[in-house]
């Protein structure tokens, strides 16, 4: 088992939670304290991370959030802030990259030496070789869309591809091929719960990253039923505007800790 798979399921285990805090910073919607705070991003977002680090299970900054601030160092700084003040959390660094030859070997770097992620997201569309030097970090998490959240998602992944949607074909492909080092997961969506049980009937007990629980709608007990694995876990369940934005005073951290909380304990009841 890779470093990122033994410190994700010592999370569910010990921690006994499934929940990822996602870390997409929106300055407009910080509380006025923090408006004109020039640190006011690593700030809000510390403060976040602090209160709800026994309640997660894995950090996910979303890098556009934080490249259209051009705040990219402020990124690096904060993962840097959860390695050390919380070093069980693993960071999974959300940037979908997708790209071949030399330029995906150079966001490998990004991803792993520049950022020290624990894990990245990534499309898998352009093939294998598009995502070989991720795979080829065996102690790094893979995670690649399969089933998205969005509503366009029908658009390509529910193509017939020989009698079945494509989606299914990319799960099989690279829970059977692209595996070798057991550093994989696929990105299946809350909002989905019947797609997401029929990848994990493909899959069997492969984690996933699931978005869309929270403010695009995804359902606690449906993505549970469909998609938990044979162990009660298998899922990392992503809340980010939910959480980020549960407070709008001095307390936001305490609010966000609140909203935390409630997802954890509602994810729990359904394990």
């Amino acid at each position: 088992m890779t470093a990122f798979m033994e410190t994700l399921r010592t999370r569910w285990t010990d921690a006994n939670t499934l929940v990822c805090v996602g870390l997409d910073p929106e300055p407009a919607k910080f509380p006025s304290h923090l408006q004109g705070d020039p640190d006011a991003v690593f700030s809000f977002l510390r403060d976040i991370v602090d209160a709800t680090a026994d309640l997660a299970c894995a950090f996910k900054p979303q890098i556009a959030h934080f490249a259209a601030l051009g705040a990219e160092l402020t990124l690096a700084r904060l993962i840097k802030h959860i390695h050390d003040a919380h070093p069980g959390v693993p960071v999974i660094l959300d940037a979908k990259r997708g790209d071949i030859g030399s330029t995906a070997e150079r966001y490998a770097v990004e991803a792993f030496d520049r950022y020290d992620a624990d894990a990245v997201t990534l499309n898998p569309y352009l093939g294998r070789d598009s995502v070989q030097p991720f795979l080829d970090r065996a102690d790094k998490g893979v995670i690649l869309l399969c089933r998205t959240s969005n509503p366009g998602a029908k658009d390509f992944q529910d193509l017939d591809c020989g009698g079945r949607p494509l989606y299914q074909r990319v799960a099989e492909t690279i829970a059977g091929d692209w595996n070798g080092n057991g550093n994989c997961l696929l990105v299946v969506g809350a909002t989905w719960p019947q797609e997401l049980a029929s990848v994990r009937s493909l899959v069997g007990d492969m984690p996933f990253l699931v978005p869309g629980i929270g403010a695009q709608g995804g359902d606690v007990a449906a993505v549970l039923a469909s998609g938990k694995s044979a162990d009660g876990a298998g899922l990392v369940i992503s809340s980010s505007r939910a959480i980020l934005y549960a407070g709008d005073g001095e307390g936001f951290a305490d609010a966000s800790r609140a909203a935390a909380l409630d997802l954890r304990d509602e994810i729990n009841r359904y394990r």
